[in-house]
Order: structure tokens, then C-alpha cells, then sequence
């Protein structure tokens, strides 16, 4: 399905697989999310973040999924980053430390994944699989699964049989000793 937005700054749109919905509720404004056609399930994956600074003006945006499709495919696409970082191109850019990025793996493809020292990321496996490997890991992650990566540490992700939908949230660190540590959600 889609996801479908309306707000009171007069933004409205429908958003499908792939894409980004960002919002900055700053100094105040209402919205509405739904999937408009009870015929296509609709999934998604809504996340909180702390801006760096309040009393922000409200802000809307987005990236539609088709834009990244190909960059996404085998590779790791940057599509998230901070709004104060000149050095980095992307898509979205937010009013905090944090970049995303994500992937579709195909079956046995792999891709490094490294986080330095002083950072920490969020990693979900939207669909498929994979194994994750490096110096002290040797994990599986399925469907729904995420882990929390402490760097610095230097991984390797291998997609499953069916091939691997994955996105990773990297941010600024607590000052905490690396570590890899995954579950089921829900």
C-alpha cells in the first residue's frame, strides 16, 4: 500500500515502497497518516528523532522511493544525513547527527558495514535475511530482526537464500565499548 500525508502547513501526498517521509514538528502542527485502499496492506517503519535544537520551524519532505532504487540495489544508498554536514549529498537532510542508509541485497551478495569509534547505529532487516560476520560476530538476522552495532567495529553482511531489504541508522555514540547485540522485534 501507500502512505498517504496530510498536514496543517498543506502538504499532502502518497508515498510507496522505498520511500521517506520526514517531518519537523518544531513549533507546532498537525497531521494525519493512513493507506488509503483497504485492498494493499500497507508496512512501514516510523522512527522518532530528536532534533539537535528546539523551537525548530515546522518542516515537511520527501523522497520518493524510485529516486534511490538503483543506488540501493547491492550497495549501501546514503539517503539521510545532518542537515549541518556540506560534505555529504543526500536526499533528506534532518537537524541531527544521524545518516541512514539503506539496501536490497540479492541471495549470497555481501557489503561491509563499518562503524567507527564514538558512533553506534540501529540495524533492521526489513525483509530476508542475513548473516552478519567480523572479528568477535557471527550472527543471523531475519525478518523484523534488528541489532545494535558500538563501534568501532568492521562487519560483513551476507544476504540469505531469498536475497536481504536492509536499512542501518548510524549516529554519535555513548562513549561505549564496541558491540554487536541483535533480536527479534516483536
Amino acid at each position: 500500500g501507500d502512505l498517504t500525508h496530510q498536514d496543517s502547513m498543506g502538504n499532502g501526498e502518497s508515498l510507496g515502497r522505498g520511500s521517506i517521509q520526514f517531518m519537523t514538528a518544531g513549533t507546532g502542527v498537525m497531521h494525519q497518516e493512513h493507506n488509503k485502499n483497504p485492498k494493499s496492506p500497507l508496512r512501514f517503519i516510523q522512527m522518532w528523532i530528536v532534533p539537535a535544537s528546539r523551537g525548530l520551524k515546522p518542516n515537511y519532505g520527501s523522497m520518493r522511493g524510485d529516486e534511490m532504487k538503483a543506488a540501493r540495489q547491492n550497495a549501501w544508498a546514503h539517503m539521510v544525513s545532518d542537515v549541518k554536514d556540506s560534505a555529504v549529498t543526500t536526499p533528506v537532510k534532518i537537524n541531527q547527527d544521524v545518516n541512514m542508509y539503506a539496501t536490497e541485497l540479492e541471495a549470497s551478495k555481501s557489503l561491509p558495514l563499518k562503524i567507527n569509534a564514538n558512533r553506534q547505529a540501529y540495524v533492521l532487516c526489513i525483509e530476508g535475511s542475513i548473516d552478519v560476520s567480523g572479528d568477535s560476530v557471527q550472527e543471523r538476522l531475519a525478518q523484523h530482526d534488528a541489532a545494535e552495532v558500538v563501534g568501532a567495529v568492521d562487519l560483513q553482511v551476507t544476504a540469505g537464500p531469498k536475497g536481504a531489504h536492509l536499512l542501518y541508522v548510524e549516529m554519535k555514540g555513548q562513549g561505549e565499548d564496541s558491540r554487536f547485540r541483535g533480536g527479534r522485534l516483536g
